[in-house]
């Protein structure tokens, strides 16, 4: 088994990452959706939630529970493999690592991690986030701003500058989708 990891600051082009994944038929974990999930069950924001989380349960909380929800995916794929002998034919991906400690759990778990960073300007990610107006995009320069700095107190940065792959994310969709989709066949081809 493989596991992909892609990290980036809010609006980089985390989820085109994942797009060019899915058609490839690799399945995917988004840390994002444990966070919104958390949020909506105590009825706060996922801002709130992905602070709170780590308070109350430590660093590695979400990163454990992915790990929990690969594992499993796996065991329906496979289910007569247990985890010493998974088969190396499975790729899945884990969107939106935000910290070296989410990075060591899944480098514990999955012997072969790799983390494929997305880097775009801060100018650019806001236009982004404007435009796709999700639930916990910032309208506001202010709160854009605070957005970035509360990722990047998770040690974000840390992660984008030791990831395997860094791709610089300017140009149109179709540039970002080629080199995505060439680093994903890379490392499908070079699994196990």
């Amino acid at each position: 088994m493989k596991v992909i990891g892609v990290t980036g600051l809010p609006g980089s082009g985390k989820s085109v990452v994942s797009r060019v994944a899915k058609n490839l038929k690799i399945p995917i974990v988004r840390m994002g959706d444990v966070i919104r999930d958390e949020a909506e069950k105590r009825g706060s924001t996922p801002g709130e939630v992905a602070v709170k989380l780590r308070e109350e349960y430590g660093e590695f909380v979400v990163a454990e529970r992915c790990v929990e929800s690969i594992k499993s995916m796996d065991k329906k794929h496979n289910p007569n493999m247990n985890q010493d002998t998974a088969s190396a034919d499975d790729v899945y991906m884990i969107e939106g690592i935000r910290s070296p400690y989410e990075v060591e759990i899944f480098r514990k778990n999955f012997k072969d991690f790799k983390v494929i960073a997305v880097h775009s300007t801060p100018k650019t990610r806001f236009k982004r986030l404007k435009k796709r107006m999700r639930d916990d995009d910032s309208m506001e320069l202010s709160q854009f701003k605070k957005r970035d700095e509360r990722e990047l107190n998770f040690g974000i940065g840390n992660v984008i500058a030791t990831s395997d792959y860094m791709i610089v994310n300017e140009g149109p969709v179709k540039k970002l989708k080629n080199v995505v989709r060439g680093v994903l066949k890379n490392e499908m081809q070079s699994k196990g």
